[in-house]
């Protein structure tokens, strides 16, 4: 009789500074990415099938996680039992030292559950800082937002520029140009776009007295590539006074992702976590009478 083969639905979060985003690379690559790490760590639990996590979220180079979601298939040895969620996690922390990865969470799921396609929603959240240049950015902020510069931003204008980009539209304006991008619909529907007050990690306790932080959060059930950090850029140069926030309608309407080049610049990927992968309830209840294959 062959051992049963469990699925478990992981959360986890990374920095994601020194990784190729989160997708696997070829292990000759010199930078690998977040999965290359997962799978890595789950095959030392000696499992006796060829692991492979299915991420829910792609993120890119330097793009954080404080929570991005994947499915893998575990199968152990026959006689022994599958591993309990919290055995599973703690297995898994200890493998991922000393990378700046962490698996949060582990839950048994049925065998036809995909992390991809069960994702209901994401939520990502970009930072962005004022009141310093770059190079002066506190070392614990560094590569965890995007100083836009000494001068304030007209928050109020953003808010509005931010209304035209909530609901359902044609984002072809802005998305990626890349090759690949074209053989996605470019019709997605925004459900969420605020953009708040926030903190530094560790400024408030440092002379850094003109430092204010923003937070600008997106949900929708996916992203184009790309498409928040272009929608970022466009909202800070619309808070600096560079566009006017109709220029935000004006350029979505184009339907030209050429254009946008001639209003802002892509934010970078510094300031970017996914923050939030939601999944129906029924998909995530622990059955203890769940069948596996």
């Amino acid at each position: 009789m062959n051992p049963a083969q469990v699925r478990y639905l992981i959360f986890f979060q990374y920095i994601g500074t020194k990784y190729r985003g989160v997708v696997r690379l070829r292990p000759n690559e010199s930078c690998l990415g977040v999965q290359n790490y997962l799978e890595q760590a789950a095959q030392k639990l000696r499992p006796i099938n060829t692991i492979k996590f299915f991420i829910s979220s792609r993120t890119d180079s330097g793009v954080h996680a404080l929570c991005n979601s994947a499915h893998v298939d575990v199968q152990r040895a026959e006689g022994k039992p599958p591993f309990t969620e919290e055995i599973l996690v703690t297995a898994l922390n200890h493998h991922l030292k000393p990378e700046p990865i962490r698996v949060l969470k582990a839950l048994r799921v049925a065998d036809d559950f995909h992390a991809q396609y069960r994702a209901q929603s994401r939520t990502y959240v970009y930072r962005v800082v004022t009141g310093c240049h770059y190079s002066l950015l506190p070392v614990f902020d560094r590569s965890l937002c995007w100083a836009v510069g000494e001068g304030s931003l007209n928050i109020s204008a953003m808010q509005e520029a931010a209304q035209y980009l909530l609901g359902t539209h044609d984002f072809s304006a802005y998305r990626s140009l890349s090759s690949d991008a074209i053989f996605k619909s470019p019709i997605k529907t925004l459900d969420q776009l605020d953009i708040t007050p926030a903190s530094g990690h560790m400024s408030h306790h440092l002379p850094y007295n003109d430092l204010q932080f923003w937070e600008l959060t997106f949900r929708s059930k996916s992203f184009l590539y790309r498409q928040v950090r272009r929608m970022t850029g466009a909202l800070v140069a619309v808070g600096q006074g560079r566009i006017e926030a109709c220029h935000v309608k004006e350029v979505l309407e184009t339907r030209d992702p050429t254009v946008l080049s001639k209003y802002a610049i892509v934010a970078p990927p510094d300031g970017l976590f996914l923050k939030h992968v939601a999944y129906d309830e029924t998909d995530l209840k622990t059955d203890e009478n769940l069948t596996i294959s």
